[in-house]
């Protein structure tokens, strides 16, 4: 399985804007203005993920050390509950399911609505819904949000690990095209390896061909 941290490019991105060229040497040496700010914003952002015990744990300390902010106990679960409201109201009738599961809200898209068969480029007609979880997640940005792609069992687990990876790369792209910060965001595939259903009926497999997309707060 394959997965994408955007945050862990954090450090290159840093350390590309603080060169500059040497007028008389031709080389590249580091601007010490440039450099020290931008690398102290580096510094915060990977010494946060040095901190806490889970992936979770380390990109919430990371996105606080980049000065993106986090949320305070305190303030989660109001802030959880109005994005969660304009979620069900920018998504009533699309065919995306809304869940809540304490602090974290999932959505859930079947690959009929999202994808052609065995195809993981995002159907246009789906453009517009994507463009209303865009329009949500960009203003409540306090949040990490987890793209995961799940297939059926159908065919090899090779292929279905792919496309898995694939579809839910292209829904994190697209979200990124909408404005949505690419370092909340990670894409992983899962395959098969997590039914919701029965992968012995049609119904279910249909069931279990989707992309969910989990949103949690970062946690300050």
């Amino acid at each position: 399985m394959l997965k994408k941290l955007p945050i862990l490019a954090l450090a290159a991105v840093y350390l590309s804007a603080c060169t500059t060229t040497d007028p008389y040497t031709g080389e590249q040496k580091m601007s010490n203005t440039a450099g020290g700010a931008m690398l102290g914003a580096a510094a915060g952002a990977l010494g946060g993920l040095a901190v806490g015990g889970s992936a979770t744990g380390r990109r919430d300390s990371a996105l606080v050390g980049a000065a993106i902010g986090g949320l305070a106990g305190g303030m989660i679960g109001n802030y959880m509950d109005r994005q969660e409201s304009e979620l069900r109201a920018q998504l009533q009738g699309t065919g995306i399911s809304v869940t809540r599961n304490g602090d974290r809200i999932i959505l859930n898209m079947p690959s009929n609505i999202t994808f052609a068969t065995d195809q993981y480029a995002v159907m246009p007609q789906f453009y517009p819904t994507l463009n209303s979880v865009a329009i949500v997640l960009r203003k409540f940005d306090k949040t990490l949000i987890d793209v995961n792609g799940h297939t059926d069992s159908t065919g090899s687990l090779q292929h279905n690990e792919q496309l898995s990876q694939n579809r839910a790369q292209s829904v994190a792209n697209y979200l990124f095209g909408q404005g949505v910060d690419s370092r909340r965001v990670s894409a992983m595939g899962f395959g098969p390896t997590q039914p919701v259903a029965s992968n012995s009926t049609a119904e279910g497999r249909a069931q279990n061909r989707r992309v969910e997309i989990q949103i949690a707060p970062i946690k300050a």
